[in-house]
């Protein structure tokens, strides 16, 4: 920071919100700081990234949230900069990530096949860990076959890019996750947004679009950013009255919605109704990876089909044996998911009783609205002096105008963690007069 700054962490308590803000905005507009950096010139297409400054200006206020090196994990807590601070930024639901069992597994592969696969799924890659995780899933979730993938990004973009051909149209939530977006994008075929969880504009889109034969309406089932669940029997019961075909990404409902974690299309019993079932192994399942899973036909065309399947290493060793046991572990220690839903339940009580307008779902992702950027990436700053690790989105990632902090929350967080998390909430937001006093 210039010498000549003042440090928002010290004179933040004592001016008033309106204050802060216009301090912090002197110097300090994330979204459109790369359009004002004066002498500042490139030729060609790096010049956007010679005049690219918002970062800069956010590391010099002290206030850049992004990147921090985590030095150690333990519980719902995380080491960074050489002190223990509680996490609420983290998707690992369960607490799977370091069981003693999930790791036994992992080395166990690491030592019989060795760090990586060298080659793709398609041609050298396939080991024995893999069809075993595939079978695995397919029972559990009660589906005919299923394909691992190396991340959850790659399942929806390689699902969806081989699926949608140049004479269909998708039917796509405007909150949905970037890997569908971009799986639409780079099919050959029509992507058609709805508003956010709007069956009245989705059937508006899929009426005006009916003469068209191959349709497919594709949604997370949670949203990672908002919280909010899907309104999946609606969407269901679209897709039979106009013939469409449905993919739910469920990222964030495995392990959280559902018997036994299995998600929201177990929540709403609609699992016969669902024809594509994606998921990702780096949230409940503590990992890295991801899956498509469906009718087996379907499944041995998106096989030989998806580039991004078909084109890219195969899952590691050590991540598919450590997904393998922690879906075990997911499938028979059911009291993970009464924790998960006791802490999401006392959190956001806790919340909505200090001021804070929270979701009021089983989801543990709970957003906190405070709409200026500036004035969100302050509070994210205070909060890490504080001792709470938590995530911050801003335009882009949000609309402008609509920055959050987004917190989320897991089995491994004591009664303690909460209270203190609440309390840190509570002491600066009303500081800052996000909350009444």
């Amino acid at each position: 920071m210039p010498a000549n700054a003042s440090s928002p962490t010290e004179v933040a308590p004592h001016i008033k919100r309106e204050k802060i803000i216009s301090l912090l905005k002197k110097k300090f507009d994330f979204e459109n700081a790369h359009l004002r950096v004066p002498g500042k010139k490139g030729n060609g297409i790096l010049s956007k990234c010679q005049s690219y400054d918002a970062p800069n200006q956010a590391k010099d206020l002290g206030i850049y949230p992004f990147f921090r090196e985590i030095q150690g994990t333990e519980g719902s807590k995380v080491r960074i900069d050489d002190k223990d601070v509680i996490s609420v930024s983290t998707n690992n639901y369960l607490g799977l990530t370091k069981d003693s069992r999930v790791i036994a597994a992992a080395r166990a592969a690491l030592e019989k096949f060795g760090a990586g696969c060298t080659g793709s799924r398609f041609l050298n890659g396939t080991l024995s860990l893999h069809k075993t995780l595939e079978r695995d899933l397919s029972a559990f979730l009660n589906r005919e076959d299923t394909i691992v993938m190396s991340t959850g990004f790659q399942a929806n973009q390689g699902t969806i890019s081989c699926l949608l051909g140049r004479k269909d149209v998708a039917f796509s939530d405007r909150e949905n996750h970037a890997s569908i977006y971009e799986g639409c994008a780079i099919a050959p075929g029509k992507t058609v947004r709805y508003r956010h969880n709007d069956m009245d504009h989705l059937e508006y889109c899929l009426k005006k679009h009916s003469g068209v034969d191959g349709k497919i309406i594709i949604t997370d089932t949670v949203f990672s950013m908002s919280g909010d669940i899907a309104n999946l029997p609606g969407i269901v019961k679209l897709a039979k009255d106009y013939r469409a075909t449905v993919l739910v990404d469920e990222a964030h409902g495995l392990g959280v919605l559902g018997d036994r974690g299995k998600g929201l299309t177990t929540y709403y019993d609609l699992e016969k109704e669902i024809d594509i079932y994606v998921g990702t192994f780096s949230k409940s399942l503590g990992s890295i990876g991801g899956f498509v899973s469906g009718d087996a036909r379907v499944m041995e065309y998106i096989r030989h089909k998806a580039s991004a399947f078909i084109f890219t290493a195969a899952l590691p060793p050590a991540s598919v044996a450590g997904v393998t046991a922690a879906l075990d572990i997911m499938n028979r220690e059911t009291e993970r998911l009464d924790r998960l839903r006791d802490n999401t339940a006392y959190i956001k009580k806790g919340f909505f009783d200090i001021g804070y307008q929270v979701n009021n779902n089983q989801v543990p992702i709970v957003p906190i609205k405070i709409g200026d950027e500036a004035l969100t990436l302050f509070l994210n700053q205070l909060l890490f002096n504080d001792g709470i690790f938590a995530s911050v989105a801003v335009s882009p990632v949000v609309p402008p105008l609509n920055a959050m902090i987004r917190t989320s929350y897991t089995a491994s967080h004591t009664r303690e963690d909460l209270d203190r998390i609440l309390a840190s909430f509570q002491k600066f937001g009303t500081e800052l007069g996000i909350i009444p006093q």
